[in-house]
């Protein structure tokens, strides 16, 4: 098990859409959700999670995420000796947007519903980045 954190989303960046996530638009679903209805994917294959999330909050930068990628399961282990070696160092959300609007090159995101957060390769805002945790390093 690794433990990671970082921001899955930055407010007022667009992502390589063009779409912008504007403050606030985690908040009503994360309500909804709770942090354990946020699923840890890898790649964003839904197939088999990869750990858990066991802080998914705004501030006032973006979304800022914690939690565990579990070695139970190939993807898992995969996915952990990735982020540990620093081959793999993105994150990217996977949602399902409530209030948008034409925007820029792409929309403004006003409220969405969070589903998932992955561990990818090539997130789709470029500043969504994670960083590997000391096993015992408190959260930043």
């Amino acid at each position: 098990m690794i433990r990671i954190a970082g921001y899955a989303a930055l407010f007022g960046a667009a992502d390589l859409t063009g779409d912008v996530v504007r403050p606030g638009a985690f908040a009503a679903g994360l309500l909804r959700r709770g942090t354990g209805g946020v699923r840890m994917l890898f790649q964003h294959d839904a197939s088999e999670p990869v750990g858990v999330w066991r802080t998914v909050r705004e501030d006032g930068r973006g979304l800022w995420v914690e939690g565990e990628v579990l070695d139970a399961g190939a993807r898992g282990r995969t996915a952990a000796a990735l982020v540990t070696a620093g081959a793999v160092d993105g994150l990217s959300i996977g949602y399902r947007p409530i209030r948008a609007a034409r925007g820029g090159r792409g929309r403004v995101l006003s409220e969405v519903d969070l589903w998932e957060v992955s561990i990818v390769t090539f997130p789709m805002q470029p500043g969504a980045r994670l960083r590997a945790l000391a096993p015992d390093a408190a959260a930043a």
